[in-house]
Order: C-alpha cells, then structure tokens, then sequence
C-alpha cells in the first residue's frame, strides 16, 4: 500500500509539465509583443523622417517604445528561466542543454530551488530598472530639487546593482 501511494505521490510531479508549457507559450507571446512593438516604433521612425515631420516629444517616445519592447523581452527570459528551471528541477535534466564535454549550459542549469529564485529575481530587479528608466524618459524636471532625486534615485539603482551583482558569487 505504502509503496502505491509513493509511487502516485511522487507521479504527481508531472502536474509541473502544465507550468512549463504555459509558461513558454508566455514566453514566446512575450517575444512576439516586443517584436512588433519594435517594429512598430521603427515605422514611426521612417514615417517621421521621410515626411519630414518632428512631432513633439519624439526622441522620447521613440526611446521609450524600445525600452518597453526590451522590458518585454526581459519578462520573456524571466518566463523561459521559469519553465526551464521547474523542467529541470520536477521531471528532467535536459540533456541536449550539455556541450560536448557532458558539462551543463551554465545560462540555463538549475539545480534547486533557490537558484532558480535568484536568477529570476535578479531578471525582474532588471525588469524593474528598465521600467523604471522608462518613466524617467518622460518625466519633465521643474527645479533643481527634482534634478536631486532623480540624480539620488540612479545613486540608489547603482548601488543596488552593484550587491546584486554580488549575490551568488563565492570569493
């Protein structure tokens, strides 16, 4: 009896397999979006210039078109980590990820739980800068105390940064 229910209890990590195809169908949805957001903003560009028009605020909406495509394209990789590490980590290893000298893709390989959480963690931390430079764009400075807290807000991003690059590292 014990080893039947093991058996139906371990079986049910393939639940993990419906994660993983909803997640890369995310993935790919989110490659898609930012694709044609991209070529969207490069037809505005060519439109604008071959008319010959400068509307207003042009360079940032251009700007910030593409950072949001990349915003995009960075949330998509956070969804490609999501679906590979839950493959790795509940039904398989891939194999086809290892070189020809049997050692692991260093960009994809999770082997537990907590890797997976720091490498998605520091893609959304990343997503956030990058949204976070997006509203920055379009933010108009009044006085020099707005100039202040946007000058302390990019000290701050910088900082954190700089430990989050520090994370996971061993010396």
């Amino acid at each position: 009896m014990e080893r039947i229910f093991e058996s139906s209890l371990w079986a049910t990590r393939f639940m993990v397999i419906l994660a993983v195809i909803f997640g890369l169908i995310g993935a790919v949805v989110l490659f898609v979006v930012a694709s044609f957001d991209i070529y969207e903003t490069a037809k505005f560009v060519i439109n604008t210039y071959i008319t010959h028009a400068h509307p207003e605020h042009f360079h940032e909406n251009v700007v910030g078109g593409i950072i949001g495509a990349v915003d995009l394209y960075l949330i998509g990789v956070v969804m490609l980590l999501f679906s590979f590490g839950l493959y790795e980590l509940f039904i398989s290893e891939i194999d086809i990820a290892k070189d020809e000298s049997g050692e692991d893709n260093k960009i994809l390989a999770i082997h537990s739980l907590d890797q997976l959480k720091d490498k998605i963690s520091k893609v959304i931390v990343m997503v956030l800068v990058v949204g976070f430079f997006q509203k920055v764009g379009h933010t108009e400075y009044i006085g020099a105390l707005d100039m202040l807290y946007f000058a302390l807000s990019i000290t701050a991003i910088a900082v954190g940064l700089y430990f989050l690059g520090k994370v996971g590292k061993k010396h």
